[in-house]
């Protein structure tokens, strides 16, 4: 097993991508601390990857709470080997309607939440010598402005550029920190998407589909594996081609390919 040994905080934890990276690093032998603000929920999955599992139910926005978290990771394990930063909100609204209220907290789950968690977890590796790895969870939406998402365009955008500053500062510790974009999977329950949404987004991937249970976690251990030993600072697009630009669907017609020469 690639990660036996490995002990990994996983933050949104219950969520769907959470969930699937969750159980992605317990198949591969991996010990978890499993954070999320869904008690229940949180228990249920922990009882689900094993009893060595554990569960902090963070509140992100609260930097007590983060803090609360780092001590148990401290107090189990002395220190993380890797650092997950999943969780994030995405609400739909134009920036006209968006409260103060709810750009900060926006900004508190998706920017500041990762860098507090990021800062506390860095020093307990430096602090007993873990070559670790921290890997952000972003989006292609930090590349393309979206009607109606602005401000989660904006703190994903914001959110790679904390990951390169931490690749930057860390690397002399042997820390690396890099981030994936995953492509569009639906079923969020904190998130939830009408059908009519679902239906456009799914239409304009180029590879026609969505994201799966593999496809974003095994970028992730790539990542967090000694393949990728000389990889920080970097950025992980795991979206079918969702990011190159415009997807129209439909095949070429004949006429087209005697155009291109084929």
């Amino acid at each position: 097993m690639r990660f036996a040994n490995s002990k990994v905080v996983v933050t949104g934890a219950c969520g769907v991508f959470g969930t699937w990276i969750a159980e992605a690093f317990a198949r591969e032998g991996a010990t978890l601390c499993l954070s999320d603000n869904r008690a229940a929920d949180l228990a249920a999955l922990a009882a689900r990857l094993g009893p060595a599992t554990l569960t902090h139910p963070t509140e992100l926005t609260d930097a007590a709470s983060i803090d609360a978290l780092a001590d148990l990771a401290a107090a189990r394990w002395g220190s993380p080997d890797i650092v997950v930063n999943n969780a994030g909100v995405y609400p739909r609204g134009l920036m006209l309607d968006v409260d103060a209220a709810e750009w900060d907290r926006i900004m508190g789950v998706n920017v500041r939440a990762p860098f507090l968690m990021t800062r506390a977890m860095a020093k307990l590796m430096i602090a007993r010598g873990v070559k670790g790895s921290i890997v952000m969870i972003s989006s292609g939406a930090a590349h393309r402005m979206r009607n109606g998402s602005a401000p989660y365009c904006l703190s994903k955008t914001a959110l790679e550029r904390l990951a390169k500053g931490f690749a930057l500062e860390l690397a002399e510790y042997g820390i690396r920190v890099n981030t994936v974009e995953p492509g569009f999977a639906p079923g969020s329950k904190v998130n939830p998407l009408s059908d009519t949404y679902v239906a456009k987004m799914a239409a304009g991937i180029p590879l026609q589909r969505t994201s799966g249970p593999q496809d974003t976690p095994e970028a992730i251990l790539f990542l967090c594996s000694p393949a990728a030993s000389f990889v920080t600072g970097a950025t992980l697009a795991v979206d079918g081609g969702n990011s190159i630009g415009t997807f129209e669907p439909g095949p070429l017609k004949s006429d087209d390919l005697r155009r291109a020469g084929r």
